[in-house]
Formats: structure tokens, sequence, C-alpha cells
């Protein structure tokens, strides 16, 4: 997939430098980077299409959506999950893409075969800058939220399209077929299966070794792999964490940082969206964490 800088791209609004009837303040005139997230819906609000809105305008670019999934979900729990008709998917990927200057797309829950296929191919027909997958396949909760059979094919034709994948333990060992790792030795272990995915890099994050006083990432090249390392926060709120860290480094590639500082920026943000959550009073399970914690709090 072709790689270009957000400066590289050029929306079909751009005013050209030799159009000298425009006026000078409109030439001067900054843009915001748009984010595209192709995800399902939570109606609890706290992970899913609504959390990536949230992350990516708190981190500064313009969101839009493609919604692949309804799902009836609260802090408790998903009880339901409605794919939505594969035509309607593909409609709102040629809506957004043939009218929006896209630079970076985050991509979540796709549920189903049919619908990676889908998705894969309208990234394949419209080249997007940056892509960012977070192949999400199990809720905070516990609930699987990607089909067993839809892993083979969400490693075969959509990974390779992605500058990075975001998978927490569970999912990149659902990736490589492995034991979830209960250490940092065993996560380590996991480096060279996970290089073998075909992928630009890989963000393994170690959030579920909770006994550990430090919440730490591998970011994983293939030449070489860098250990990210936050304070951990304990808090029961975090629900949509994942999908707000791979949007906010969606965010912040699309602005121009490069991969390595858009993921330490994307874990900056998530980890004050963490140390922020409890400061809400969502639900009666796993809270979401609090996205906007900049506009009320002092950091």
């Amino acid at each position: 997939m072709l790689k270009v800088t957000p400066t590289d791209v050029l929306s079909k609004h751009s005013i050209s430098k030799n159009d000298t009837s425009t006026p000078a303040s409109l030439k001067q005139k900054p843009s915001i980077p748009i984010v595209l997230t192709i995800a399902g819906s939570d109606s609890g609000g706290g992970a899913g299409i609504q959390a990536d809105i949230k992350a990516i305008s708190a981190t500064g670019s313009y969101a839009c959506s493609v919604i692949t999934a309804i799902t009836a979900q609260n802090t408790l729990g998903v009880s339901a999950i409605f794919p939505i008709p594969l035509e309607h998917v593909e409609k709102q990927l040629d809506a957004v893409f043939s009218d929006l200057n896209i630079v970076a797309v985050k991509v979540g829950m796709l549920a189903d075969c049919d619908i990676i296929k889908v998705v894969a191919a309208k990234i394949k027909q419209y080249k997007p800058a940056f892509l960012v997958v977070d192949p999400v396949m199990v809720a905070t909760s516990g609930d699987l939220l990607l089909k067993e059979s839809a892993i083979s094919t969400l490693k075969s034709e959509l990974l390779p399209l992605a500058d990075l994948i975001t998978p927490n333990l569970p999912e990149g060992a659902a990736l490589i077929g492995s034991d979830v790792p209960t250490n940092e030795d065993a996560m380590g272990d996991m480096i060279c299966e996970l290089r073998q995915l075909n992928v630009n890099a890989v963000l393994l994050k170690g959030g579920h070794l909770e006994q550990d006083e430090n919440s730490n990432d591998l970011l994983i090249f293939q030449d070489h792999f860098q250990q990210l390392t936050a304070k951990r926060i304990h808090t029961h709120n975090t629900h949509g964490t994942g999908c707000t860290l791979s949007s906010a480094i969606a965010s912040y590639l699309a602005q121009g940082h490069d991969l390595l500082q858009a993921v330490k920026l994307g874990k900056q943000y998530i980890s004050n969206a963490i140390a922020h959550a409890d400061e809400l009073d969502i639900g009666s399970g796993h809270g979401p964490v609090n996205h906007f914690f900049a506009g009320h709090a002092d950091v």
C-alpha cells in the first residue's frame, strides 16, 4: 500500500497556489486531518464507534465512521450482535471515501469473513495513507466479538495492508495460535511468531498482565522491537481502552507524526484517559475511560 504523509495528500477541495483570486485568509486556513473509523457500534457509548469518535476528536482530528455491526451492549456485557448488511457497509465506505479526504483509517470490530473482505477490498481501492487495525476479538467483559472462522480471513486479507496492528495479549495469542501469556517473558516469546503475520508493525499490549507494576507494550518491527512503559493505573473502568488507543494512534498518524511517535502519543493519551476514568460514574460494570479528561481536569 502506498504510504504518503498528510501533506502529500491533497483534498479535492484544495486551493491551487496559482489561484490569485482566492483570498489569502482562505489559503492560510489550517486543515484538520480526517480519520475514518470502521467498527461496530456500542450502545453503551464506551467502546466501538462511539469511543473511536471521542478519541479522534479529543486528539485533534476530524472523525467519520462506517458501522459494521450494531451491538446491544452496556458496561456489563454484550447481549446481541447484528451485522450490518454487506451492501450497506460497502455503500458507507464509498460514500465517505468518494467525498472526504481521509488520511488515516482505523479498523475495529468486523464480526465475520464477508465484512472483512469488503473492507479490505475498499482499502485497496481507495488507498488511504495510513491504516491501523485493532483486531477486535474479545470485549473487556470476555464476550466473543469475532467469529473464530474469520480469524484466518483477517490474517490473509486485511492485516497485510496495515501500517500497525494493535492486539492485546488474548488477541495476539489468537492470531498466532498460542497460549495467552501470563508474564513478560512469555509475552516476549510471541515476538517471532507475530513477525510472521506479514504486517508492517505490531503493538502487542501488555495490559492483561495485571500483576505487573507497569503496563508494558511491545512495538514490534521486522528487525527490532521497542518496549513502551507506563505506570499501571488500577481502576475498574477500562471499557474501550483498545478502541481508544488505536483511534488515537490513527489520529496522530494523520497529523504527520511518524509511527513510533504516534504510538507514544497514543499511549500517553490512553494513560491519561484511564487515570481520569474514575471521575465518571457510568454503569454498574466496566465503565469507560474518560476521553475528554483534558477539557475539565488539570493534566
